[in-house]
């Protein structure tokens, strides 16, 4: 198996991509946290860890935007494996809509704080260990929108223009200690945050939620959204040994809306 005596720090972990990478990385032997601010989430995806796969897992309740919640989650899950994680998979993220000039303080500071700032937190707790053990894997879930503007986005787009300045960046840092740092930019994936966004698109234009998925859809030259699935599968190979020789990268998965 890929990942077997592995340890994975998966925030965002209760749905969505980071459920699915869960899933995943167990499947190639990997014990999981789970981590995520709603304990019943992140209680069930760890069920379905152990459940499924046999390895070990558990749910640490973590708020990214917080310090202290994070230095708690990964005191947590020493106490438990009595080691740091040997993979850090930064997926916590938000994304609200609102044209630039609404764009007010709070909205501003909760996209760079959540996605950039959480980015930044965990993989500042985990990254100290792996220097000392000579491996390690940071693996940040950016967007597409982090390598070009969208109208209504502006905050969340800086945001992930900041995640792969900082995972290019410490990629480098590292790059001689065992240690990859890459980002994975998907484009509009089957999970909650799109359902939001369609609802959102409803809203704002009486187009029926069908009208607005195909809209979404047509902006893949696949016309269609990506599952998170295929996000995962992507994540265990810069997670596994197969993929040591990516590193620094951002790489798209997105049917090829974007081409760099």
């Amino acid at each position: 198996m890929l990942l077997e005596n592995r340890l994975a720090f998966i925030t965002g972990g209760g749905r969505g991509i980071g459920r699915a990478i869960a899933l995943a990385f167990a499947a190639e032997g990997a014990s999981i946290v789970v981590a995520a601010r709603t304990r019943a989430e992140i209680d069930k995806v760890a069920s379905e860890v152990v459940n499924q796969f046999g390895v070990e897992s558990l749910a640490v309740e973590c708020d990214v935007a917080n310090a202290e919640s994070v230095l708690s989650a990964f005191s947590d899950l020493k106490e438990k494996f009595g080691r740091g994680p040997d993979i850090v998979v930064n997926n916590a993220g938000i994304a609200e809509t609102a044209l630039f000039v609404n764009t007010d303080e709070a909205l501003w500071e909760c996209h760079l704080n959540i996605n950039l700032g959480g980015t930044f937190r965990c993989t500042h707790a985990g990254l100290p260990e792996m220097i000392e053990r000579g491996w390690g894997r940071i693996i940040n879930i950016a967007s597409i929108a982090g390598k070009t503007g969208a109208p209504y986005v502006s905050a969340y787009a800086a945001s992930k223009h900041g995640v792969l300045g900082l995972t290019r960046s410490l990629a480098l840092e590292v790059a001689a200690q065992g240690i990859t740092v890459n980002a994975i930019c998907p484009g509009y994936v089957e999970t909650e945050m799109t359902s939001r966004g369609i609802e959102n698109i409803v809203e704002k234009t009486g187009k029926s939620a069908d009208e607005a998925l195909k809209m979404l859809e047509r902006m893949s030259p696949q016309n269609r959204l990506v599952t998170p699935e295929e996000v995962a599968a992507l994540a265990v190979l810069l997670a596994s040994e197969d993929g040591r020789g990516i590193n620094g990268q951002a790489i798209n998965v997105d049917g090829g809306t974007v081409l760099f």
